[in-house]
């Protein structure tokens, strides 16, 4: 695995690699340094070239902001200046080797899992090309970046789908640096293999480490005795399609008889998620694409400073993770510097991601994603001497320590703190449904693309989120920030929080970002069920 000893170094082969202009869809098996190594069992091969398809804007609600009306335009042409940074990928399906010889057949970016990483540098303009070589309409969103409304990826809202056979190009400008990732926004696609990160350098970065790893969580259940994401669906639903509508219109075939063993779990308990942890059993858990009996290593010398960047990709599980004989220092959560925070393990929701910092120890550690609430897990490994690999199934102690349960124990580091200000307008948002109906809605009413949470450009909004539900629920909010509510004020800058049962939590954020934006539950079957509705800025 290629070292990368400075930050400047890593900055500068990010910049290198940019230069060339293209992320190949079908790339070499070389590992990237920073732990997306491509494990694919395909190899390379020519795909027929797919045609560009132009931006056509959905009909868009009256009265309110369109995808790519003059306040989105205008406000992306007041700062469309900077280097463009040129990336191509390919949606296809493909076989993946997921370790210990098990392979599936499955939709990714490429013939890897992950796909490649995306890197730039906040400042840059980021051009990627998303080629559909899928027997579905497909779209790419990349989670938690503040963007321009039509190139948010949602199909129906922003954009229309991008058709099989077609090439869509996001682009936009990039302004925060962070860890980032992106993944369909189109019926259950998340919960196949398309996910990758997409890390944003800081060009002033005030941060000193030696190495860094990006480690991505995820659960798998596509291609595993005749299991997909759809028939899971169908089958929490009992039978029924799912309430998302229009917006989705690259659903699946409609419901029908799941096929191999049942995917419904029960009893999937959770202390620190106040009750039930999850609703799928999911037959495998893996980081960075690979399973815990063959798992991703990283190489690293005693000593050394790493910066770990960990997304949780996964579609329905939280994970508790952490790394053997080490504890972690919190530095950012979802992209947005924090005061450095210890702790032995930290707790991973759906779509949420932390930077963490660990100075290596000497010899061969587990990193162990525990599935929380499920009895599995999945690892990875650090190596920097000499070992055997540690089993499978090692839980290190730092599991039961000190656990970062919430973003809401931290605070923010005061170059990103919210300022104060009273807010303009208050959303008050009850989560309900439950598993026995799989009703999951917001306000008792699932999605509708007519259903709209007006707000007016300059406000601040705040947000409280009431959980009547028996479940947890990762909320995420499109082409926003927000702030958790803190104890000395605003809290923790975030995109993505954990509402826990008969909790609420109180969020505050600027309406800077003109648009109609999505608000959902990220496990993708709850939002899939009906969890999500629009924030839409009044024109």
């Amino acid at each position: 695995m290629r070292a990368h000893h400075t930050r400047r170094a890593v900055l500068g082969a990010a910049i290198a690699a940019a230069g060339t202009g293209v992320l190949a869809a079908c790339s070499d098996s070389s590992g990237t340094g920073h732990g997306s190594t491509n494990h694919g069992g395909s190899p390379p091969k020519a795909t027929p070239k797919a045609t560009p398809q132009a931006y056509v804007a959905p009909d868009g609600p009256e009265g309110f902001v369109s995808a790519d009306g003059p306040d989105v335009v205008g406000r992306e042409e007041a700062r469309d200046s900077g280097p463009v940074r040129t990336f191509k990928l390919t949606a296809t399906a493909t076989r993946l080797e997921l370790g210990g010889g098990r392979t599936v057949k499955t939709w990714a970016y490429g013939d890897r899992l992950p796909g490649k990483e995306v890197r730039l540098k906040a400042g840059e303009i980021l051009s990627l090309s998303l080629a559909n070589h899928l027997p579905q309409e497909t779209s790419l969103h990349c989670h938690g970046i503040s963007m321009r409304n039509d190139m948010d990826g949602v199909p129906g809202v922003t954009q229309q789908p991008i058709r099989p056979g077609a090439e869509f190009t996001y682009r936009f400008k990039v302004s925060n640096p962070g860890t980032y990732w992106f993944h369909p926004h189109s019926g259950v696609q998340l919960d196949r293999g398309m996910y990758a990160p997409l890390i944003v350098e800081d060009p002033n970065e005030p941060m000193s480490y030696d190495k860094e790893w990006v480690v991505l969580l995820d659960d798998w259940v596509d291609g595993v005795d005749g299991s997909t994401p759809e028939a899971v669906l169908a089958e929490l639903n009992h039978g029924r399609a799912g309430h998302s509508g229009e917006h989705m219109m690259s659903m699946a075939p409609p419901a029908g008889k799941a096929k191999g063993p049942s995917r419904v779990r029960r009893g999937a308990t959770s202390k620190l998620l106040g009750g039930e942890g999850g609703d799928v059993a999911y037959p495998y858990y893996l980081i960075n694409g690979r399973m815990p009996d063959d798992p991703a290593q990283f190489s690293a010398k005693p000593g050394d400073r790493i910066r770990l960047r960990i997304i949780n990709a996964g579609g329905e599980t939280a994970f508790r993770v952490a790394l053997g004989g080490h504890k972690l220092t919190v530095t950012h959560t979802d992209g947005f510097p924090v005061r450095p925070t210890k702790t032995d393990s930290l707790l991973v929701g759906m779509g949420e991601r932390y930077d963490v910092m660990v100075t290596a120890g000497d010899g061969v550690f587990p990193l162990t994603a525990l599935a929380e609430g499920k009895k599995a897990s999945s690892m990875a490994v650090l190596r920097t001497g000499r070992g055997a690999l540690p089993a499978p199934s090692v839980r290190p102690a730092e599991l039961n320590r000190k656990v970062l349960s919430s973003a809401a124990h931290l605070e923010p580091d005061e170059s990103v703190a919210l300022t104060r200000r009273r807010p303009d307008r208050i959303m008050r948002i009850k989560l309900t449904g439950g598993m026995k109906k799989y009703d999951w809605a917001f306000d008792e009413k699932p999605y509708s693309p007519d259903r709209l949470y007006p707000v007016r450009a300059h406000e601040r909004v705040r947000m409280v989120f009431i959980n009547t539900t028996e479940m947890w629920h990762p909320i995420h909010l499109h082409g926003h920030t927000f702030a958790l509510a803190g104890i000395n004020g605003s809290g923790a800058r975030k995109d993505t929080t954990a509402v826990l049962p008969h909790r609420k939590v109180t969020v505050d954020f600027d309406a800077d970002n003109p648009g109609l934006w999505m608000l959902h539950c990220h496990n993708i079957y709850h939002s899939e069920s009906g969890m999500m509705t629009t924030v839409a800025y009044r024109a």
